[in-house]
C-alpha cells in the first residue's frame, strides 16, 4: 500500500473560506458606487482651496518641468538639491502636473484618485476574504474615518502608500489561500513600490506578510519558506532600485541629497527619515551622516519678501501655531498619542469594533487546521493594525495625522469582518448574541470618551449615535423576545433596521468629522487634519502649509522682472537662504533658484566655496539675503562670503527695502 506523506494531507485539510456567491447580490455594486462616489466627494470637494505644503509642491513644479527633477525629485528645476524624501510618491503629480499645468487642484487630484482606488482595492480584498456585506461596511468605514478624508486631500506620500500597501495585502491574502507564488511576489513588487513612496515604514508590513504565509499557506513548509525568501528578495530589489541608482551616479551629476550632511541617499533614509523618528527612545541619528531632522520650520521661516503678503503669513503663522500645539500635545501623550487628542479623534473610531471583530474573529475560528482562510484574514489584518499602532506609538507622530491612513484601513476591514460575524452572532442566539449590543455599547461610550474631549464641536454627533444605538437596542430585542407574534419576513426587516442603526450608531461620529472638508469653515490642512481641530478661528481660507502663494506680489514681480532682465545667461535666477524665499519663483514662474541648507537649512549644499565657482562660471549672478534673522551653519557661511566679496544692487530698481521688503540683492558677477 502507498505511504502519503503527512505533509499532503497537510497540504488538503485547508477549511474552505466562505465561498464568494457566483452571482453578486443586486444591492452590491450600487451600494459600491455610492460609497465610491462619497468617497470622491469627500477627497476632491474644493480642493483647490485645499491645504499643501509648498515645499514639496516646489518639487512637483520642478519635476514637471525637467526629467532629470523628475528622475531625481529635485526641489529646483535645475536639480542642485532633492527632496528630503524619495520621489516616488510625488512622480504622479509631477506627471499630472505636466500634462494638466500647475494648479492646486492638479497637485491634490491624484490624492483623489488614489483615494477612490484606496477604497475600491480594500472592498475587493474584504470581499475575498469574508464576503460582500462585510466588504461594504470596511468600505464605507474606511470613507468615513477622518483621518483618512484628510489624508486623499494632501500633498503627502501616504495617500500612494496606503493604496500599494492595500494592492499588497490583497496579493497576500491570495497568496496565503492558494499557495501560489505570483500573487507573493506582486506583493513582495507592491511593498517596493511603497518603498519608493513611504520608505522604510512600507517594510513594517513585511513581518506580518511572511508569518501569514509561512503559518497559513496550504503546501508544504519548505515551499513556503523558499516562496516567501523569493518574495522577500524581489521587495528588498525593488525597495532598492532608485537608491541604488542613484549611489552608482556620481555626485556631479546628480542633485545634492537633502536631509544628510555626507550627500547619501541611504543617509537620508535610513537616518534622518528613520532613525531620526524615534529620538524618544533614546536613538540618535546624527552618526549616519543625516541633519537632524524637525527644523525646517524655522530655519528661515521668517523670510519676508517672499510670501503672500500679510494676510497670508497672518494666515499661515496661526495655522502653524495650532500644527505646533498639536505636534506638543502628542509628543507628551507618548505612547498613548493615538488614543487621546488629537489623533485619537482622527483615527480612534473604529477601535472597539476593529477589536471586536478581531478577538471574535480568531475565537470563531479556534481549534481549525492552520492553513483556515478566514483565521488567515484576521492574522493578516490584525497584525497589520497592531504592527502600525506600535511603530506610530513608539516614534514621533509630531502632528502628521495623515500618516495615520494605513492604520484605518486594517481597523476598516477588521470592522467589516466584525459585523458579518455580529449578524450572525445575533441570529444564532445564546450568549453568542449579547456581542452586538455589547459592541454596539462599547463604540458609544469610546465616542462619548472622544467628543468630550471637544465639548464644543458638533454636540449632535454623540447624540444621535446614542439614538441610532438605543433604536439599534430596541429592534433586535423586540424581534428576539417576540418571534411567534411577528411573521418572518417582518422579523427579518426589523433585525435588518436593527443591524443598519447599530452600524449606523458606530460610524455616525466618524462621519460628522469626515463631513467637516465640505465646509469652509475648517481649514484643510496639508497635515491631514479633520473636524474641530482644523476649525478655523477666524473666516480665512487655507493656503499652503507655508504661508506661500503660487502668485508672485507686486514687490516680487518687480524683482523677477529685474533679475530677467540683469540675468545675462546665469543658469539660475538667483541664489537665496532658504526654500521659503525660492517657492514664489518656482510655483509661480518655474524659475530656477539656488536655495541654500536644503528643508532644514542644516544641508551643505551649496557651501561658500561651491557658490563662489558657481558665480565664476556665470551660473549664479545674484544672491538675495535677508537682512536679519537666525541662519544655520551652512546658511551663515554663504552670507559672509556674499557681504565680502558681492556687491549690494541699488534696491528702487527692483521694489526692495524702499518698497519695504526686507531683503537685500546683491550682485556676484563683478567679483571675478
Amino acid at each position: 500500500m502507498p505511504q502519503h506523506p503527512a505533509v499532503t494531507t497537510t497540504a488538503t485539510v485547508a477549511a474552505p473560506a466562505l465561498p464568494e456567491p457566483r452571482v453578486r447580490p443586486r444591492y452590491a455594486r450600487p451600494a459600491l458606487l455610492l460609497i465610491a462616489a462619497l468617497a470622491a466627494l469627500l477627497y476632491s470637494w474644493d480642493i483647490g482651496d485645499s491645504g499643501y505644503h509648498a515645499f514639496y509642491a516646489d518639487a512637483v513644479r520642478s519635476m514637471s518641468l525637467s526629467w532629470k527633477a523628475f528622475f531625481y525629485g529635485s526641489f529646483d528645476p535645475s536639480s542642485s538639491v532633492t527632496l528630503d524624501k524619495l520621489p516616488g510618491y510625488l512622480w504622479p503629480q509631477a506627471l499630472t502636473v505636466r500634462l494638466l499645468g500647475f494648479h492646486t487642484w492638479t497637485l491634490l487630484l491624484p490624492q483623489a484618485v488614489e483615494g477612490v482606488l484606496s477604497v475600491l482595492v480594500l472592498h475587493r480584498a474584504v470581499r475575498r476574504w469574508t464576503g460582500e456585506g462585510a466588504a461594504l461596511v470596511a468600505a464605507a468605514a474606511f470613507v468615513v474615518t477622518p483621518t483618512v478624508a484628510g489624508l486623499f486631500r494632501t500633498v503627502t506620500e501616504d495617500a500612494l502608500f496606503t493604496l500599494l500597501l492595500l494592492l499588497a495585502v490583497d496579493a497576500v491574502q491570495r497568496a496565503a489561500s492558494t499557495a501560489r507564488l505570483r500573487p507573493l511576489l506582486a506583493a513582495g513588487a507592491w511593498i517596493g513600490l511603497g518603498f519608493q513612496a513611504k520608505m522604510i515604514e512600507a517594510w513594517v508590513a513585511l513581518p506580518v506578510f511572511g508569518l501569514v504565509y509561512l503559518v497559513c499557506a496550504p503546501t508544504r513548509l519548505r515551499r513556503r519558506l523558499l516562496h516567501t525568501a523569493a518574495a522577500g528578495v524581489l521587495a528588498l530589489a525593488v525597495s532598492l532600485s532608485w537608491m541604488t541608482a542613484v549611489s552608482l551616479t556620481p555626485a556631479a551629476d546628480r542633485p545634492y541629497v537633502d536631509g544628510t550632511t555626507d550627500n547619501s541617499v541611504f543617509s537620508m533614509v535610513v537616518g534622518y527619515n528613520f532613525l531620526s523618528r524615534f529620538g524618544g527612545l533614546g536613538v540618535n541619528a546624527a552618526s549616519t551622516g543625516s541633519v537632524t531632522a524637525g527644523v525646517g520650520h524655522d530655519a528661515g521661516s521668517t523670510a519676508t519678501g517672499t510670501s503672500a503678503g500679510t494676510a497670508n503669513r497672518a494666515r499661515a503663522g496661526a495655522a502653524d501655531r495650532t500644527d505646533r500645539v498639536a505636534a506638543e500635545s502628542q509628543d507628551r501623550s507618548g505612547w498613548s498619542k493615538l488614543f487621546v487628542k488629537p489623533l485619537g479623534s482622527q483615527v480612534g473610531w473604529l477601535y472597539p469594533s476593529a477589536l471586536t471583530g478581531l478577538v471574535l474573529g480568531l475565537w470563531r475560528r479556534r481549534g481549525r487546521p492552520r492553513t483556515d482562510r478566514q483565521r488567515s484574514g484576521h492574522l493578516l489584518w490584525g497584525g497589520l493594525a497592531g504592527v502600525f499602532l506600535l511603530v506610530f506609538s513608539a516614534g514621533a507622530v509630531d502632528g502628521h495625522t495623515y500618516y495615520l491612513g494605513v492604520v484605518a484601513a486594517p481597523l476598516a476591514a477588521l470592522t467589516g469582518a466584525g459585523s458579518t460575524l455580529l449578524r450572525r452572532a445575533h441570529r444564532a442566539g445564546g450568549r453568542a448574541a449579547l456581542a452586538l449590543p455589547v459592541t454596539v455599547a462599547a463604540g458609544l461610550a469610546w465616542a462619548f470618551a472622544v467628543s468630550r474631549e471637544y465639548p464644543g464641536f458638533l454636540p449632535w454627533a454623540w447624540p444621535s449615535a446614542l439614538a441610532l444605538g438605543l433604536l439599534s437596542a430596541v429592534l433586535l430585542l423586540w424581534q428576539r423576545l417576540r418571534p411567534t407574534t411577528l411573521r418572518p419576513a417582518a422579523a427579518r426587516r426589523i433585525a435588518a433596521l436593527g443591524l443598519a442603526a447599530a452600524l449606523a450608531a458606530t460610524l455616525v461620529s466618524p462621519a460628522a468629522w469626515s463631513a467637516s472638508v465640505l465646509s469652509h469653515r475648517y481649514g484643510h490642512s496639508w497635515l491631514g487634519t479633520v473636524g474641530a481641530p482644523a476649525l478655523k478661528s477666524t473666516g480665512a481660507r487655507a493656503t499652503s502649509g507655508s504661508g506661500v502663494s503660487s502668485t508672485l506680489t507686486r514687490r516680487q514681480r518687480e524683482l523677477y522682472a529685474y533679475l530677467t532682465a540683469h540675468r545675462d545667461g546665469a543658469e539660475y535666477l538667483m541664489a537665496v537662504e532658504s526654500w521659503q524665499q525660492a517657492t514664489p519663483y518656482i510655483l509661480a514662474e518655474g524659475a530656477s533658484v539656488l536655495a541654500v541648507g536644503g528643508y532644514t537649512g542644516l544641508a551643505p549644499t551649496p557651501t561658500a566655496a561651491q557658490l563662489a565657482s558657481l558665480v565664476a562660471e556665470g551660473k549664479v549672478r545674484y544672491v538675495l539675503l535677508r537682512h536679519s534673522g537666525h541662519r544655520t551653519a551652512p546658511r551663515a557661511s554663504v552670507s559672509t562670503w556674499v557681504h565680502t566679496n558681492c556687491t549690494l544692487v541699488p534696491a528702487a530698481g527692483y521694489g526692495g527695502r524702499s518698497t519695504g521688503g526686507s531683503t537685500d540683492l546683491y550682485s556676484c558677477s563683478n567679483h571675478f
